[in-house]
């Protein structure tokens, strides 16, 4: 009796450990992040839950526009734009490459469907049609992005310089003279704050970057969404609660992601940047939801956790 005790326990810690090496985020240990920087931020009591390199400013591709929306929204809320406003494309914003929805100089789009394009498709031409519209010029835009970034407390080390989150040299001869000259650089602490202002300001922004697809009518055009995490989007990377936020990518930024998750009425924030694959920065921010979520269970809740992750592995094996 005493030596199937002895073997039972053994076979227990077995599993345990076979568990820690495979799925440590499961057990309530932090994951290995393969990524430049990344945080995991608690929306319920404002904490970093885990970070790596979580204070160094580093490019963040299209992840910069989370400003950007946050700046059309505020300018909503107060009343000085509209969704129903219709805007003119200008030439810069019409020539510029990377993500776009293919505008073209002189077409006219409503606020809503600009808004759209960027939080479902991280669309360039959007972004920077949209601040002009708001603010009078792209370079008056970035202004109000370093202002609110000031007034968010966010660190000395994220600054804006477009609205598009485009490297300079990307830009094109079209950008208008006087504009503001550098790189847009973000901590992913940061980015994981600016996040949960947005959402906290402007909870509605989940129901556009939760949407699968978003539509120019007028062009007859779909594009999907880029955030792969959505479980609307039913692929192999589709994680449960995930409602937003932003994905961005270039040579310089690596593969990022700011998502969102909520579970239970708990909400999480996973900041992944400098990945080096699409789906490495998905996997990364799997790996960081699931501490999150393993961390807020109550104790009860957690030893029901790890018996079914042993008994899934078991079945499994």
């Amino acid at each position: 009796m005493k030596r199937r005790s002895i073997i039972w326990v053994a076979v227990a810690l077995i599993i345990v450990a076979i568990l820690v090496v495979s799925r440590p985020e499961g057990l309530g240990f932090k994951p290995r992040i393969d990524a430049s920087a990344s945080v995991l931020l608690d929306m319920d009591s404002d904490s970093i839950w885990m970070e790596l390199n979580g204070d160094k400013a580093m490019p963040t591709a299209s992840v910069t526009k989370l400003m950007t929306e946050m700046i059309v929204l505020d300018r909503i809320s107060t009343g000085a734009i509209h969704w129903a406003d219709r805007i003119t494309v200008s030439p810069y914003a019409g020539s510029l490459g990377g993500a776009t929805l293919s505008l073209k100089r002189g077409e006219t789009y409503t606020v809503r469907e600009l808004f759209e394009g960027i939080t479902v498709y991280s669309a360039n031409d959007a972004a920077v049609a949209l601040a002009e519209y708001t603010a009078g010029s792209e370079n008056a835009f970035v202004m109000l992005m370093n202002e609110k970034a000031r007034s968010l407390g966010l660190s000395s080390g994220t600054v804006f310089t477009n609205a598009s989150g485009l490297a300079s040299s990307e830009l094109g001869p079209s950008r208008p003279p006087g504009y503001i000259s550098g790189e847009t650089l973000m901590t992913a602490k940061d980015t994981a704050r600016l996040a949960a202002a947005l959402i906290r300001s402007h909870p509605e922004v989940l129901n556009a970057s939760s949407r699968t697809q978003m539509q120019l009518k007028a062009k007859g055009l779909y594009a999907s969404n880029t955030n792969l995490m959505l479980p609307a989007m039913g692929g192999a990377f589709a994680y449960a609660g995930t409602d937003g936020l932003k994905t961005g990518y270039d040579i310089r930024s690596g593969y990022c992601i700011a998502g969102t998750a909520q579970r239970d009425g708990h909400r999480l924030i996973a900041v992944v940047l400098g990945a080096e694959s699409s789906q490495s920065r998905f996997e990364a921010a799997t790996k960081l939801f699931n501490h999150g979520f393993y961390r807020s269970l109550p104790t009860g809740e957690r030893v029901k956790h790890i018996l079914n992750a042993t008994f899934s592995l078991l079945s499994w094996r």
